[in-house]
């Protein structure tokens, strides 16, 4: 019966959204509406409401989909959603006070004498308005408004002109900041969790081990990432467009051809045109620039962009009169002001302690203070002039409440479908497929392809997402990232704004294009675009480094990279180790050489020993790499063999688990079944059905599974203990090389304490005990900052804790100093020495170790580091074989 209410909800859903009932009810009325129906017919039925819910019942799932909707609203780490109507008032901002129309008329004029010039300006044109606006519908009427009549006016070819609008109108949806990426940044946050709850629940599976290393877990995604990862598949896509309309005109002029410059080069005229691109091209650094460079996070950076679109709008809509440019020179000398303050004094309130601080804080008050009536001034200019600023709030608060109310009905939708089974019968359709990850990859983007056919982005990306996410990230065999997923979704969901019948670019474009032109010159001129976009989709699927670069690049330069220690970062710094130390490996040499060059017959035996296990440690490092790099490759080649095995076993072992699963399902049945034997005896026969199959099954498992487990088992061991060896090894290396090294240069700091030793022996018969204590102390704090110095600092301890209390014992004391002052004189010889001698060979050794051999240790990546790791982590890495 689950199965019935499952086909029931998607019966409803589908009959709904083709009636044109409004999505917002569509999807929670037909959610309700099942497990309403579900719920009475096991009440009549069975005698029980939860009889025909795949688990749990009535009870659980309305509680699970109110969970939901407050998971939107309440959720305090839930917070990426609140970009959406910033981004939103932008982008209706720009669009109504018509600097978006401004840039069209710029760049037709710039482009048009380049073969398909006027369609290069199209798409350029619509990459800019797609990082400033992001709003389809805006940028596809203005460009069908402003650029579709000097196309067709200039001959160029029906099909060509409406095809390169409608795609170029689409770049919002993928070309950050977009409202597409925020929605399925804020679905796979959700994702994520389950993915790796699951992949958990695998390695628990197939290992037997209670825990997964954190290397194999599921990593999450934000905006923010989502954004940096779009951005060059964005850059992709727009040069395809361009290169595509270049060659055809190149291949057919007649199809595209070029248009004259005819206006006039004047100052007047640059100026203009400077002011039209640079504006847009200061917001998109403004915005993109502070999201990457980490300045702000995506809700920061959108409150940014309507700021800026504002005060843009103020000049814009009052241009040619008094005082048009005096707001936006305001605010140019306000962030002029910030940044001087912020790159020229400390800022921080709370930590005032010079008049130059202060300095720095009142020009930044000033600077806040000037922006203020910069933005103030823009918004009462927006307000009365056309009423655009009531007018673009207005639109915002519908589009903002229609996506919102589709999340939240989807919400819904989500915890009726899992109500009934749905998830389980996609993950367990999905896994049951030949071909592994990649088959079950095609499929669901082929599905989503198809749904863009009929749905809307948002449906999509909260319907689909939430149920196929979760099984896709928690494979192991591909390990992809959940940027990579979601930036594959939302290039595959960009193509359901073009797809007839229901493209919603096409919709668009048709209400403002001329009778002129046919809706089948508007399908056929689409369909090449949708070509490239699918070419885009594969060219990103093939290389998924364009995706996972950037957002790693960012993070592991930013301030708050990720240590080196990181568990997710050691596979990849010890492939830069290994190749930085066979690059370095004569500098190594030569500062070894440098420190063996010193007599070190001066130095304590136990110091000695410490610098012969540095000196080994560094030469050793080099073979334990090799050991590394030689149990690495051996794992690969044992793989070649044994993968395809471990592939068929462990789809088996799936099987025989989901049938496990729908066993304890039955028996919970026969447990709330109270006495219903017709209930009971279909689910004993379920439970035996499933016992036989799996029985079955387990035959099909070969022979030799076990051994070749073993085996495997036992390759995969060798190269985490050649790993845990070499890791061990350098972190102690580095350690002691530290400690020495700090040794070495404490020579002048241990001698300049040797004259307050014997005060303190005479003082402690002289003085009171006290006074004595506190001067011991004193000596002590000194004597426990110098390396290799602790021993003494101990003694000096002994010594003042002697002479506390009623039971003080000054002759102890004396003992004590003495024993610390004959200690200390031992050791001043050989560290004065070791100082003048010593110390530079060791510094040059540890600068020419820091970043190979003591990389693990150090607080973040360098630069080049952090560049090697981030193009190593950007490639999908198959751990498919340690579970």
């Amino acid at each position: 019966m689950e199965l019935f209410f499952l086909a029931l909800l998607l019966i409803l859903m589908a009959g709904a959204l083709a009636s044109g009932y409004p999505v917002a009810f569509a999807l929670p009325g037909s959610a309700i509406l099942t497990i309403g129906l579900a719920a009475a017919s096991g009440a009549l039925f069975a005698g029980d409401m939860d009889a025909y819910f795949h688990s749990g019942g009535l009870s659980q799932w309305l509680t699970a989909g109110v969970t939901n909707l407050r998971g939107i609203y309440w959720e305090v780490e839930r917070d990426t959603l609140i970009a959406i109507p910033l981004f939103i008032f932008m982008g209706i901002m720009l669009q109504r006070s018509k600097i978006a129309e401004d840039l069209l008329v710029a760049m037709a004029q710039l482009f048009g004498p380049v073969p398909g010039g006027l369609g290069i300006s199209v798409v350029f044109v619509g990459a800019l308005l797609a990082a400033t606006t992001g709003i389809l519908g805006a940028t596809v009427v203005a460009m069908g408004m402003i650029s579709l009549p000097a196309m067709l006016r200039n001959k160029y070819s029906v099909p060509l002109s409406t095809g390169t609008i409608a795609a170029s109108g689409t770049l919002g949806q993928i070309i950050p900041p977009s409202i597409v990426l925020i929605i399925l940044a804020d679905q796979l946050s959700s994702a994520t969790d389950q993915a790796s709850s699951a992949r958990k629940a695998l390695h628990k599976a197939t290992t037997g081990e209670l825990s997964m290393p954190s290397a194999f877990d599921v990593t999450s995604t934000s905006a923010g990432e989502m954004f940096l990862g779009a951005f060059i598949p964005g850059l992709l896509l727009v040069g395809l467009y361009m290169g595509y309309i270049l060659v055809r005109a190149l291949i057919n002029p007649a199809a595209a051809p070029t248009v004259p410059f005819d206006a006039k080069v004047t100052g007047r005229y640059i100026a203009k045109l400077c002011l039209t691109l640079v504006s847009p091209l200061a917001l998109i650094f403004l915005v993109l620039g502070s999201i990457i460079g980490g300045v702000a996070t995506v809700n920061q950076a959108g409150a940014i962009g309507a700021a800026g679109a504002i005060i843009m709008a103020g000049y814009r809509l009052k241009e040619g009169g008094k005082n048009a440019y005096y707001p936006a020179i305001l605010a140019l000398i306000s962030i002029g002001l910030a940044a001087f303050a912020l790159l020229n004094y400390d800022m921080n309130v709370k930590n005032i302690q010079s008049s130059n601080d202060q300095t720095g804080i009142w020009i930044g008050a000033v600077a806040v203070v000037l922006l203020l009536i910069s933005l103030t001034w823009s918004s009462v200019r927006t307000y009365r002039i056309q009423n655009t600023l009531s007018e673009v709030m207005l639109e915002t608060a519908k589009t903002t409440s229609i996506v919102f109310v589709i999340l939240l009905g989807a919400a819904m939708l989500t915890a009726a479908f899992r109500a009934f089974g749905g998830e389980e019968l996609v993950k367990h359709f999905l896994e049951g497929l030949p071909g592994g990850f990649w088959t079950k990859f095609a499929i669901v983007m082929f599905v989503i392809f198809v749904l863009g056919f009929f749905l809307d982005y948002i449906e999509i990306a909260v319907v689909v997402v939430p149920i196929v996410a979760p099984i896709l990230l928690a494979d192991p065999n591909a390990n992809i990232t959940a940027v990579w997923l979601g930036v594959m979704i939302g290039l595959n969901i960009q193509t359901s704004f073009l797809t007839p019948p229901f493209g919603f670019a096409l919709f668009y474009l048709r209400g403002v294009a001329p009778a002129v032109v046919k809706t089948i010159d508007m399908y056929r001129g689409v369909i090449p675009f949708i070509l490239l976009q699918l070419a885009a989709l594969g060219i990103v699927g093939f290389y998924p480094q364009l995706v996972n670069y950037l957002p790693n690049r960012v993070s592991l330069l930013s301030e708050t990279a990720p240590p080196p220690r990181n568990p997710r970062l050691q596979v990849c710094l010890e492939d830069h180790v290994d190749q930085a130390l066979a690059k370095d490996e004569a500098s190594i040499q030569a500062a070894l050489a440098g420190v063996r060059a010193v007599d070190l017959g001066f130095l304590p035996n136990s110091v000695a020993k410490d610098l012969d296990s540095v000196l080994m440690g560094v030469e050793s490092s080099f073979t334990l790499i090799d050991e590394v790099k030689f149990a690495e490759q051996a794992t690969v080649d044992a793989g070649v063999d044994y993968r395809p095995l471990h592939s068929d076993v462990r789809g088996i072992q799936r099987r025989i688990w989901a049938n496990d699963a729908e066993v304890e399902q039955a028996e919970t049945e026969i447990a709330r079944a109270r006495g219903d034997e017709v209930v009971i005896e279909r689910a004993q026969q379920r439970i035996a059905e499933l016992q036989l199959e799996n029985d079955e099954l387990a035959a099909q498992i070969p022979s030799e599974w076990n051994d070749e487990y073993a085996q495997f088992t036992e390759v995969l061991k060798a190269e985490s203990k050649a790993r845990a060896t070499y890791r061990r090894s350098v972190d102690g290396t580095w350690d002691a090389l530290a400690s020495l090294q700090a040794i070495a240069l404490a020579g002048d700091s241990y001698g300049n304490v040797s004259s307050e030793f014997e005060p303190l022996v005479s003082a402690v018969t002289n003085d009171s005990a006290e006074d004595v204590m506190a001067k011991i102390e004193s000596l002590e704090q000194q004597m426990r900052g110098i390396a290799g110095a602790e021993k003494i600092g101990s003694l000096l301890g002994k010594a003042r804790r002697a002479l506390k209390g009623r039971k003080a014992d000054p002759e102890k004391a004396k003992e004590l100093l003495l024993e610390a002052q004959e200690l200390h004189g031992a050791g001043l010889e050989w560290r004065l020495k070791a100082q003048q001698e010593l110390s530079a060979p060791l510094e040059n050794l540890a600068a020419t170790v820091q970043f190979t051999i003591g990389l693990r240790q150090q607080p973040k990546l360098g630069k080049d580091e952090a560049l090697f790791v981030a193009g190593c982590l950007s490639t999908h890495k198959n751990v498919g074989l340690n579970f």
